[in-house]
């Protein structure tokens, strides 16, 4: 009977779910990093699954290098819905590729210190996302509004992914060390594949919220620092353009609008208003819908897009928060008042 080791059924699951990912993002500007770390999830499981069932040993060479370019992938992919400013595109790899030329030098000449390493660029990588995502869900500043709080949960399940095989190598070195690695395998073929599975999903999720092309600073801002006088300003300009119509309004294009700095925008709504600027764009969104529902004929999908979202599930949620009802329960509400 064939032996099907667990990671090439993994394996082939992930690559399922990048050819779904890159269908959907086809006609978008995808976000490569989350894409090629997919891609890599699904070399690190056949990687396993080749050492581990089928004992070729000399996989043991390729695979740390390969799970050192994991995380950079991660955070690279992260940068792409948080930061307009970036350095040039050679710097970024150079600077990326530092983790797996490091273990790449340890292979060669100290393999006792590639586990510790790995442990060290997981934790390190993981940080440095968390970090980028203090400000909660405005950090995604290039994100649409509509996805950003479920690319923000995504990237969290990411970052905990990475603190996961963080720890899984970090049993694995001391099974080997005290126990000869008799525990070994059932850790790394749990483990370490819910590790990439938890990892692969998390950026497939994100990469849903990618930036669109248009990302240049605008050059003008007024003085205004006042709290109200930013929400007034961002209120004209929701009540007059209907800006919330955008599926594609992200923080950065709302600040250029409104020549106001992202950061001063995400502070006055957070402070004034106890939420986050998608959710106070979502408000907008959701009030047009109730008033689209009861006074028009159009059906809620008609309605979902008018207003600015893209996905029911995201449109029937933030229905949902606003109004505690579905949209369909709404009009019939409506309809017998």
């Amino acid at each position: 009977m064939l032996f099907i080791p667990l990671p090439f059924v993994v394996a082939l699951l992930l690559l399922i779910l990048f050819v779904v990912v890159l269908r959907r993002d086809e006609e978008g500007q995808p976000n490569r990093p989350f894409l090629v770390l997919i891609l890599l999830s699904v070399l690190q499981s056949i990687l396993s699954g080749l050492r581990w069932g089928y004992g070729m040993q000399v996989v043991g060479v390729i695979a740390p290098v390969i799970a050192a370019t994991v995380p950079p992938l991660a955070y690279a992919g992260v940068s792409r819905l948080v930061r307009t400013n970036r350095r040039p595109l050679p710097a970024r790899i150079a600077l990326h590729a530092v983790p797996a030329v490091l273990i790449l030098l340890l292979v060669a000449f100290w393999r006792e210190a590639i586990d510790i390493a790995l442990v060290l660029i997981f934790v390190g990588y993981a940080l440095a996302i968390l970090l980028l995502m203090r400000p909660g869900a405005d950090a995604l500043r290039l994100a649409p509004f509509e996805g950003a709080v479920p690319a923000y949960r995504a990237i969290i399940f990411a970052a905990a992914a990475l603190c996961l095989s963080a720890a899984v190598d970090t049993f694995v070195f001391f099974d080997f060390t005290w126990a000869h690695g008799e525990h070994a395998l059932t850790v790394i073929s749990l483990g370490s594949l819910a590790a990439l599975a938890i990892l692969a999903t998390a950026a497939a999720a994100a990469s849903r919220s990618r930036a669109p092309t248009e990302t240049a600073e605008a050059a003008a801002r007024p003085e205004a620092s006042e709290d109200k006088a930013t929400i007034a300003i961002v209120d004209a300009l929701m009540e007059t353009r209907k800006l919330y119509r955008d599926a594609n309004l992200n923080l950065d294009r709302l600040a250029r609008k409104a020549g106001i700095p992202a950061r001063q925008i995400s502070a006055a709504i957070n402070r004034a208003m106890d939420k986050n600027v998608s959710q106070y764009v979502n408000d907008y969104r959701i009030g047009e819908a109730c008033r689209l529902l009861s006074a028009t004929e159009k059906s809620v999908t008609e309605v979902m897009f008018d207003v600015g979202f893209q996905t029911k599930s995201n449109f029937n949620r933030e229905f949902r928060r606003v109004t505690d009802m579905t949209p369909l329960a709404w009009r019939q509400k409506k309809a017998e008042g």
